[in-house]
């Protein structure tokens, strides 16, 4: 079963279930804080007053969030006593498909106004609506042709369920807002991704949405639907190892505390927010310095870039499936609704998600984002001294750590994102990557009978090759180290030879070269290739 595992067991515990709706109560002024439901209305309102929105018209929202402000306007009002500077203007920026042209726009919320309106120019496309991959979707179901396909294969249309890839690029001229779309087969299973049916090319035209391309080349094997359940109510013995349960209680309600967006916990502060591309964002992220009796800047903005997964298969089938998960998908519009208890644990605070459908009206996720204490029973610190005569110290400090946690679907793989606070002064991002893989039908059902001088993956059950695939992980992170005058410092690690001069039998010994990059392109870095270490410092 090509399924990558998960542990579930039940958990009952008696508590309180906290959840903030980011439109559910009046908005502090702070320039990072999330479009509410409200504004994602007046911004439909404002752009409906100059193009034609609805079901019938050629205008579509492809992307709307918050403008980003101006970064010295927003550390003046956050630096300053009681935030009593003006903040920076509050604005939308809206990425829209108007005519087969992309549309860049400015709406600011004072004004009530469009402040600027481009074309677009150059390569690319906008993210892909939730509202075009599921008319796709049924455009593909409804054609004839490939209902005949389905048939001939001797399955039911009705148990078909169809997704799709962008196309990427490959050197043209000229490209059209193009998805390849791939048909899997359930008749027996909810694992969607692992039955494809492969043979056919079906391409999808976005901006006339209509199915411009269908070929059927050829009929091929079918995996089995047995072994593929992963549901656990539908499971049936024998099961895995018996699991314990553990309980992590808080008598008295989480150590953390929110205002609005602000998250103080610790010797932390920051702010948290959603974004429908990027998802979880962690914005003016400071600790407090006892010593200094100060918070003392680190992270301006830390979020998601892209997440990029090109697989290595360069067959018809296969060579175009590279895909962009938040840029053409959305991470922040891929997000799912957590689960108490089991995607976070008890005294959660869970925080709801806002984002802008096609037609720019407000759709909601429910517990989108939450935050938690961990403890894992770590150590951060601990030491032993047994050299004072008299006596043994031994002391131990927990690692206890806070986090905030998203867990974004994107097709076959759940990405669960979490960036942890620990009191020490680190905050640490993760990606961990679970869900099914994506495979592909093979002849085969051991690696014996493999003809082929590569099947690009590896046999994971019969007739199911697992197809070899990157995931490349990318953030935008924009660090403010005791405030913005910061330097990217590439500190090498070289072996050397004792110098004649030293007396001693020790013949070489390495130390370390430290240089500070004056330069985007000095800054480059291909990871692994040498030991260094890599530092944002002040100055």
């Amino acid at each position: 079963m090509a399924q990558q595992p998960q542990l579930h067991f039940p958990i009952l515990i008696f508590t309180s279930i906290f959840v903030i709706s980011f439109s559910s109560f009046i908005r502090p002024p702070h320039p990072f804080d999330p479009l509410t439901e409200s504004e994602f209305k007046l911004i439909r309102n404002v752009i409906k007053k100059k193009y034609p929105v609805g079901p019938t018209q050629r205008f579509t929202f492809q992307y709307v969030g918050l403008n980003e402000p101006d970064k010295s306007g927003v550390l003046s009002w956050h630096l300053s006593l009681h935030h009593n500077v003006t903040p920076p203007p509050r604005q939308a920026f809206v990425i829209a498909r108007e005519n087969r042209k992309t549309r860049e726009i400015v709406v600011d919320f004072s004004a009530r106004a469009i402040v600027s309106d481009i074309i677009r120019v150059g390569h690319g496309n906008p993210m892909l609506t939730i509202d075009e991959q599921e008319v796709a979707t049924e455009l593909v179901l409804k054609f004839k042709p490939f209902r005949q396909s389905i048939r001939r294969r001797g399955l039911e249309v009705s148990e078909v369920v169809v997704t799709f890839s962008t196309m990427g690029w490959f050197g043209e001229k000229d490209t059209d807002r193009l998805i390849k779309m791939i048909p899997f087969y359930l008749n027996g299973s909810v694992n969607t991704y692992l039955r494809p049916i492969e043979g056919m090319t079906i391409i999808v035209n976005l901006e006339k949405m209509k199915v411009t391309t269908f070929k059927d080349r050829f009929m091929g094997p079918l995996p089995k639907a047995n072994g593929t359940e992963y549901r656990f109510s539908k499971l049936k013995p024998p099961f895995g190892p018996t699991l314990r349960n553990s309980i992590f209680l808080q008598p008295n309600g989480p150590g953390f505390k929110i205002d609005g967006h602000v998250v103080r916990w610790a010797n932390w502060e920051f702010h948290i927010s959603f974004d429908v591309r990027a998802g979880l964002i962690i914005s003016l992220a400071s600790i407090f310095d006892i010593d200094m009796n100060k918070y003392r800047q680190v992270l301006y903005k830390g979020h998601l870039s892209e997440m990029y997964v090109p697989y290595m298969d360069p067959s018809e089938d296969w060579y175009f499936i590279t895909y962009l998960d938040c840029g053409e998908f959305g991470c922040g519009q891929s997000a799912v609704s957590l689960e108490p208890y089991t995607d976070c644990p008890a005294d959660a605070v869970f925080f709801d998600g806002t984002f802008a459908g096609q037609d720019g009206t407000p759709t909601n996720i429910s517990k989108a984002m939450c935050i938690f204490e961990k403890i894992a029973g770590d150590i951060m610190w601990r030491h032993t001294e047994a050299e004072v005569p008299g006596l043994e110290i031994t002391e131990v400090r927990p690692d206890v750590s806070l986090v905030a946690r998203m867990v974004t679907t994107v097709g076959n793989y759940d990405y669960i994102v979490d960036y942890e606070f620990k009191p020490s002064g680190a905050i640490k991002m993760e990606v961990g990557l679970t869900g099914v893989l994506e495979v592909k039908p093979v002849e085969y059902v051991h690696t014996s009978e493999i003809k082929e001088d590569d099947i690009h993956g590896t046999i994971v059950a019969d007739n199911t090759v697992g197809v070899n695939h990157d995931h490349f992980v990318t953030y935008r992170l924009d660090l403010d180290i005791d405030g913005t005058e910061n330097s990217f410092v590439r500190t090498e690690l070289v072996t050397k030879r004792t110098p004649k001069s030293v007396k001693t039998p020790r013949k070489s010994y390495w130390t370390t070269n430290r240089k500070t990059v004056k330069t985007e392109a000095e800054a480059r870095v291909k990871l692994g290739l040498r030991a260094e270490e890599l530092m944002v410092v002040n100055p």
